[in-house]
C-alpha cells in the first residue's frame, strides 16, 4: 500500500520537469526560428538589422509660436434702424451683399414730413416779414424819440418787440432745421461699409425708431479682428515687442489646423488678466480680402513671438522622453544607432528646436525608434517605403542574408 503513493508522486514529478522542457524549447528555440514581421523576415538573434526612417537636422531660422483658440469678431456691427415713423415703400438692397458707406438702403413714406417741413417754412415767413415791420417801426421811434416825440417808454416798448419777433425767427428756423432733418431720414443709408445681413422687414410694413430688430444689419468684414488668450505666463514674451513697436505676425488657421486663412498683426492686449483663468486677452487684426475669416467664426491662432537664428531644428517625432531626459537616436557612418542626449528648445508643433546635443547635418531617426538600442544594426527606408541600395548582406545596415524583402518592414508612409 505504500509504494502505489509513491509511485504516482514520481509520475506527477515527471509530468512536471516534461512541461518545463517543452516550454523551455518552445520558447528558447522555436521562438528564435519563427517568421515575424513584415514581408516574411525572419528574426534569428538581436543584431539582425532594423528598418527605421530617418531625417537630417538641420540648421535654420525658426519661429517661436504662441498658439492658442481665437473667435472672429468684426470692427463694427451696425443694426440699421429707421430715426423715423412711416410706412417702408421700397427696400433698396439685396440680402448679403456689400455695400460703401452712404448707399441707399430703403425709403419711407415721406409726404408727413414734406407737409411739416412747408408749414414750418410758412410760419418762418410770416415771423421774418412781422420782424421786418417791427424794425421799421422801431426806425421811426427812434426819430421821434430823438425830437421829444414820444417818450423813452415807448421806445423801449418797441425795441422788446423787435427783439421778440428776432427770437421768433429763430425758433421758426430751429424747426425748419428739424423738419428737413426728419425728411432727410426717409431715406436711410448704410452709416459704414460692410456686408448686409437678412433683411429684417419687408416694404408695406410700418417702422417705427423703436423697432428692436431694426431693418437689416450691416457687418463689417475688411478688415476684421480676432481676439484670443495666451496664459499669464506668456506675458512677458508679448508685451515686450508690442512695446518697442514690433508688428507681431499672427496667423489663422483653421479647425483643423490645415489650412491657413489669413495672416494678420497684433494690435492690442487687454489692460488685466482674468483672475479666473490666469489668462490675458489679446486682439489682432486682419485685412480679410478674400473674407475667409467670418464673424463668430472659431480658429486656431498662431502668434510669432520671436524668431531662433540658424537653430538645430529636426522633427517632433525624432525626440523621446525616458528616464535618462530627452534624447534621440542618431544613425551614424556605419548605419548603427547611437544614442544621444539633447535639450530642448522652443517647438512650433511639428518641428522641434535643439539647443544643446545635436549639430546640423546628423541623421537623426524618425520612425522605428521603439525597436532601437546603443549600436543596433539599421536599414535606412526612404519614406515611400523603398530601401535604399543595401550594402553586402549581413552588414550593416544590409539587407537580411535570407533575401527577405525588408525595405519595408517598421515603414510608416
Amino acid at each position: 500500500m505504500s509504494q502505489a503513493p509513491a509511485r504516482r508522486r514520481w509520475f506527477l514529478y515527471g509530468i512536471v520537469a516534461l512541461v518545463f522542457a517543452g516550454g523551455a524549447w518552445y520558447f528558447g528555440v522555436r521562438k528564435q526560428a519563427a517568421p515575424v514581421g513584415m514581408g516574411g523576415q525572419w528574426r534569428r538573434n538581436n543584431n539582425q538589422p532594423t528598418p527605421v526612417r530617418a531625417e537630417v537636422a538641420q540648421r535654420r531660422d525658426m519661429a517661436v509660436l504662441l498658439r492658442a483658440i481665437g473667435t472672429v469678431q468684426p470692427l463694427n456691427i451696425v443694426t440699421v434702424r429707421s430715426r423715423v415713423e412711416g410706412e417702408l415703400l421700397r427696400v433698396a438692397f439685396t440680402e448679403g451683399e456689400f455695400v460703401e458707406q452712404g448707399k441707399l438702403l430703403a425709403e419711407i413714406d415721406a409726404s408727413t414730413y414734406r407737409s411739416r417741413l412747408a408749414q414750418m417754412e410758412a410760419q418762418m415767413r410770416q415771423n421774418a416779414a412781422q420782424l421786418r415791420t417791427a424794425k421799421a417801426d422801431l426806425e421811426r421811434f427812434q426819430q421821434l424819440n430823438g425830437q421829444s416825440l414820444i417818450s423813452a417808454q415807448q421806445l423801449e416798448a418797441q425795441q422788446a418787440l423787435v427783439a421778440d419777433r428776432e427770437g421768433a425767427l429763430a425758433a421758426d428756423q430751429a424747426q425748419v432745421d428739424d423738419a428737413r432733418r426728419q425728411l432727410a431720414y426717409t431715406k436711410i443709408e448704410a452709416p459704414i461699409a460692410g456686408r448686409l445681413g437678412l433683411r429684417q422687414v419687408d416694404a408695406g410694413n410700418l417702422v417705427r425708431p423703436s423697432d428692436a430688430k431694426g431693418i437689416v444689419v450691416i457687418t463689417q468684414m475688411r478688415p476684421i479682428a480676432v481676439t484670443f488668450t495666451v496664459p499669464e505666463m506668456d506675458l512677458r514674451q508679448v508685451i515686450e515687442p508690442l512695446r518697442a513697436g514690433e508688428q507681431m505676425q499672427v496667423q489663422a488657421w483653421d479647425r483643423n489646423e490645415q489650412t491657413l486663412l489669413a495672416t494678420g498683426v497684433l494690435k492690442t492686449v487687454d489692460n488685466q488678466i482674468e483672475l479666473a483663468t490666469g489668462t490675458l486677452r489679446l486682439k489682432a487684426e486682419f485685412t480679410n480680402a478674400d473674407e475667409k475669416l467670418f464673424p463668430n467664426q472659431f480658429v486656431n491662432v498662431r502668434l510669432r513671438v520671436r524668431t531662433l537664428s540658424q537653430a538645430v531644428v529636426v522633427s517632433g517625432a525624432a525626440v523621446q522622453f525616458g528616464s535618462r531626459g530627452t534624447y534621440v537616436f542618431i544613425a551614424n557612418e556605419k548605419n548603427e544607432a547611437t544614442v544621444r542626449d539633447v535639450v530642448l528648445g522652443p517647438s512650433d508643433g511639428a518641428m522641434q528646436s535643439i539647443t544643446k546635443g545635436l549639430e546640423g547635418g546628423e541623421r537623426v531617426v524618425i520612425e522605428g525608434v521603439d525597436r532601437l538600442r546603443e549600436g543596433r544594426p539599421l536599414i535606412l527606408v526612404e519614406k515611400d517605403g523603398q530601401s535604399p541600395a543595401a550594402p553586402a548582406a549581413g552588414g550593416p545596415g544590409g539587407a537580411p542574408k535570407d533575401g527577405a524583402k525588408g525595405g519595408k518592414a517598421g515603414t510608416t508612409k
